[in-house]
């Protein structure tokens, strides 16, 4: 993950598995309410009719289009790794790797006889630790295996120069993620139930005096949170990027031992690496010289502990889901093991299931008439800015020079991620096993430490739906997973996919432009191209969106926040009219008639809503 640079949007899709060979009908029409006139709600006479088709199940907390596309994909994944359990695959093979995952996590037997097992020793080597000078190594040795501990290191792109990759250090910690669970008065539920949920694991796993350690890890933990930054001043790139040497580091931040930690991760002096919040390395640093050992050590005692439930036997995994999906999501039923047993191959050897996902799933067909459509919405934004009227010539040459830069992935990448040196082994726990998974991510991030970027690479695997725009590679991506009906029909009319998909093409493509994307350039990199002056008119109408989305009542009393929404608000606007204009250049002058009684702008709004169709 790409912290706030990978702007990922998860958009809504409603899709049928349908018998090979049979058409899917570009709108389906009982979606559709007719007892509702459409000047007078439109969203209950374009999706009221699916709502009550698709009532909201146990299993969520809500659920739209794109849940229901998402359970059809489990539903395809789990029969492909399901008829893989009964052939012959080679020992070592990628193919054996997904088999022995995904049979290990269907084996609830072992699971619960091995019980906390598996964690025992990782604990006691944390507890067995004698100063915070070799806790920063453990740190380390935790950091190396995924685990999240205090804070984040991990390799991107320079911002400034984004050919190459450097070590990035961000703020971290929290199990509740985010600052507010643990700082305001109205959030005290949710940060009770985690302490209730780190005194049950912690006694599951054999910690003595477990109610007095998850005291203490909260503890910690609102610490951090009141040095962590706000959601409003992450949105803040330029703040984010401060760049020092390790020396300097190490002299700024003099309460945590940085060398130690280093050099437990493998990792050299730098000449150049980036901070990413200083107060909160500055609040941490100081905290941790003072704090004492015992009570950090309770602290990533309860982080490890945390971070394994899900791979260990069922008491964790049900204390994981009364925690976080129940009590925070609002979610009354625990999905079955084999939905969740079939998510780890998924996750951990991602492209290799989406190489098996594309070849039975993806046709190329849907590959060529995405490019048409990518091009088609890409003159329309050309269009829009050009007929701008408060942005000067300038500036309109250097936004049209990077919208002509952008690349374009669609469906699958040209080169798959090898996996011949993650080691999966049966004889060993699952616990064992995905935190060898989580080490190989690891130590794959941070080979990349002083290379040039690789710009072919993805930042999702096809079977994921979902699309995302990446500033620092000036790209926008559709997995094939999202291009299937409603979202994208190649046999629909141009309406419909211009409604659906369209919109989504104009959504990442704008952005490239919002309040985060506009600070980047042509080739990726951090650099201020625009004019004081259009950049000063550009802030004025984003505070305008930011006012009219903050003035949205949710619940009483409860408003939306325009600050945090504001990336999306921009992008949520620019691709509808983006879409529309480029539905417009594509049937001028063709004579296109009404179908199923319905105009093409009534098409095209028909599928837009069918895209945000949803139950909560």
């Amino acid at each position: 993950m790409k912290k706030a640079l990978l702007l990922m949007i998860p958009f809504l899709m409603l899709a049928a598995c349908q018998p090979k060979g049979e058409k899917v009908p570009a709108l389906d029409l009982t979606n559709l309410d007719t007892l509702v006139a459409p000047g007078d709600d439109f969203y209950a006479y374009a999706v009221h009719g699916w709502q009550v088709n698709n009532p909201l199940g146990a299993e969520y907390s809500r659920f739209g289009s794109f849940d229901q596309l998402r359970e059809n994909n489990v539903v395809r994944l789990n029969d492909l790794f399901a008829s893989m359990t009964t052939m012959k695959t080679r020992p070592g093979s990628v193919d054996r790797k997904i088999v022995d995952l995904y049979k290990q996590g269907l084996d609830s037997l072992r699971l619960n006889e091995e019980g906390a097992e598996p964690i025992k020793p990782y604990i006691a080597e944390l507890y067995a630790v004698s100063d915070k000078e070799e806790l920063a190594r453990a740190i380390g040795r935790m950091h190396n295996c995924g685990g999240g501990g205090f804070f984040g290191a991990y390799v991107m792109e320079d911002l400034m120069d984004s050919n190459n990759q450097i070590l990035y250090l961000g703020q971290g910690g929290l199990g509740i993620g985010d600052r507010d669970y643990y700082l305001l008065a109205s959030n005290v539920a949710i940060k009770e139930g985690y302490r209730k949920f780190l005194t049950t694991i912690l006694n599951l796993a054999g910690v003595e005096n477990a109610k007095a350690k998850a005291d203490n890890a909260v503890f910690v933990e609102e610490v951090l949170a009141s040095h962590s930054w706000t959601r409003e001043q992450e949105r803040d790139i330029a703040s984010l990027y401060n760049p020092m040497s390790t020396e300097e580091l190490e002299a700024a931040y003099p309460g945590f031992p940085f060398a130690a930690y280093f050099e437990a991760r493998g990792i050299e002096p730098q000449e150049k690496l980036v901070v990413a919040e200083p107060s909160f390395f500055k609040g941490f640093s100081d905290y941790y010289a003072i704090t004492d050992l015992a009570v950090l050590k309770d602290y990533l005692v309860a982080d490890l502990v945390n971070g394994a439930c899900g791979s260990l036997s069922d008491d964790f995994t049900t204390a994981n889901f009364e925690f976080y999906s129940r009590q925070m999501a609002g979610v009354q039923e625990q999905k079955p093991r084999w939905k969740r047993a079939m998510q780890v191959p998924n996750s951990v050897l991602s492209e290799a299931v989406g190489k098996m996902y594309v070849k039975k799933y993806f046709p190329e067909s849907s590959k060529r008439k995405m490019l048409t459509l990518v091009k088609n919405l890409q003159k329309a934004l050309g269009q829009h800015i050009a007929e701008l009227e408060w942005m000067s010539d300038s500036t309109k040459v250097r936004a049209q020079e990077k919208l002509a830069a952008f690349t374009v992935k669609i469906g699958y990448p040209d080169k798959w991620k090898d996996y011949s040196t993650l080691v999966i082994d049966p004889e060993k726990s699952y616990y064992e096993n995905l935190k060898a998974a989580s080490e190989w991510y690891v130590a794959d991030n941070m080979s990349k430490l002083g290379k040039p970027t690789d710009k072919t690479e993805w930042g999702m695997p096809p079977q994921m739906v979902n699309a995302y725009y990446n500033p620092t590679s000036n790209e926008i991506c559709f997995p094939a997973a999202i291009l299937q009906p409603p979202f994208f029909n190649p046999d629909a009319d141009d309406a419909v996919n211009y409604g659906a998909i369209g919109v989504v093409i104009g959504h990442e493509m704008t952005h490239g432009f919002d309040d985060q994307g506009r600070l980047f350039d042509a080739e990726g990199n951090m650099n201020d191209w625009w004019t004081a002056d259009d950049a000063a008119k550009f802030n004025e109408k984003a505070a305008e969106l930011v006012k009219q989305y903050s003035a949205v009542e949710i619940l009483p009393g409860l408003h939306a926040n325009g600050v945090n929404t504001l990336g999306e608000n921009i992008a949520d606007h620019g691709g509808l009219s983006i879409a529309y204009t480029a539905l417009h250049n594509a049937i001028d002058g063709k004579n296109v008639g009404e179908i199923d009684g319905f105009t093409p702008d009534q098409r095209f709004y028909l599928g837009y809503a069918t895209v945000w169709a949803q139950n909560i």
